[in-house]
């Protein structure tokens, strides 16, 4: 009898200890997202650079229940699109900053942000602020992540918990040309030696090598946002003094030429890749769809920055403590001069978690259950 209570005992004890050791770590978790990108997703990776670009400062973060308001890191006044997506998928914990002190242990395998505002697909991208991480960095410290999970999990578990549990999530190129071709031609742009098409070969290249290495590291399900209508956030109408109704047209024009090229690419690493799947998110008609018809979805206006300063947008001076702050946040599509609230983030994330018209082959949802 007291053998069998012995047994007993020992198998309850295996039992409360099982989900510690290796092997069984991340039994309990339904999905993680890795993400990849620049400021409309950092979740606070700056807030550990010596940059001009951050968020770690009020009112940025006023509206974010996780923190009780205050500044994260995140460039707008709640949550990013990441976030929520995370959310939507029901992931329990948010992706951490790679950067982040705690961003160890069994906190890598819910989900790591790499994104960092400023960074590009180019290297030289975003090099007005000083630092930054482009996305061959980010790549980079998702390998060093990489050989954390081997050890933690065992390299069987690792690679099951990569391929299958978790999505990859890439939010770049908007810098590579606000930051980089767009600038003044007399200032450090590419447009000085470069036409606009060759401009995007080499970006598209670059992702290219960008999201194999990803593949190679056990990434199997991407979503890859395309970049949206720049020529119409605060900043560009401000500094171009056009109307509101107006957007400008070559930032724009540069960004269809880019997601043009962008969908042959994921369609080509679909067809190149076994066992990946690729989402493009077409980011470009959603938010234009937001900013065209913003009253249909509560809106007062696409046009004004709710935080921020200078000209009639307030589009040129980022926010800050300093900065007018509009009355009610949920009636603006733009926080600040470049970036979405949260009310328009929500909005964006509900349509490619389970819409129907804005992601290809499959909305996120689908992609999760794969």
């Amino acid at each position: 009898m007291n053998s069998q209570i012995l047994v007993l005992a020992f198998l309850f004890l295996l039992f409360i200890i099982s989900p510690f050791v290796s092997g069984g770590l991340d039994d309990d978790i339904l999905g993680a997202s890795y993400i990849f990108g620049d400021s409309l997703v950092d979740a606070g990776n700056n807030n550990y650079l010596n940059t001009l670009s951050k968020a770690d400062i009020s009112p940025n973060g006023i509206d974010f229940k996780a923190s009780g308001g205050n500044p994260t890191g995140r460039y707008t006044n709640g949550r990013t699109i990441g976030d929520i997506v995370g959310e939507e998928l029901g992931q329990p914990n948010y992706a951490v900053p790679f950067l982040a002190p705690n961003t160890t242990g069994k906190a890598l395998l819910y989900g790591v942000n790499y994104a960092s505002g400023g960074g590009g697909i180019m290297n030289a991208t975003g090099r007005i602020f000083v630092n930054r991480l482009s996305m061959d960095i980010q790549v980079d410290f998702f390998n060093v992540t990489r050989k954390q999970m081997d050890k933690l999990l065992g390299p069987t578990k690792a690679r099951e918990h990569l391929m299958k549990k978790s999505i990859f999530s890439i939010t770049i190129g908007s810098n590579d040309f606000l930051n980089n071709y767009l600038l003044p031609v007399l200032s450090i742009g590419e447009r000085i030696s470069e036409t606009p098409e060759a401009f995007i070969d080499h970006l598209i290249t670059n992702l290219r090598g960008q999201l194999t290495r990803l593949y190679n590291l056990d990434a199997r399900k991407f979503v890859v946002g395309n970049v949206g209508p720049i020529g119409c956030i605060p900043y560009q109408k401000t500094i171009n003094q056009i109307n509101q109704d107006q957007c400008v047209e070559l930032p724009n024009k540069l960004a269809l030429q880019y997601d043009k090229r962008l969908n042959d690419l994921l369609t080509e690493l679909n067809e190149n890749l076994p066992g990946a799947t690729f989402v493009h998110a077409n980011v470009y008609e959603l938010v234009m769809e937001l900013i065209t018809n913003y009253q249909k979805y509560g809106f007062k206006t696409a046009s004004r920055a709710c935080c921020g300063n200078g000209g009639q947008f307030a589009g040129i001076i980022p926010c800050g403590p300093t900065s007018s702050m509009c009355g009610d946040r949920s009636e603006y599509v733009f926080w600040d001069p470049y970036h979405p609230s949260e009310a328009a983030n929500l909005i964006i994330a509900k349509q490619l978690v389970d819409g129907d018209k804005y992601t290809t082959p499959m909305n996120l949802r689908q992609l999760r259950n794969l």
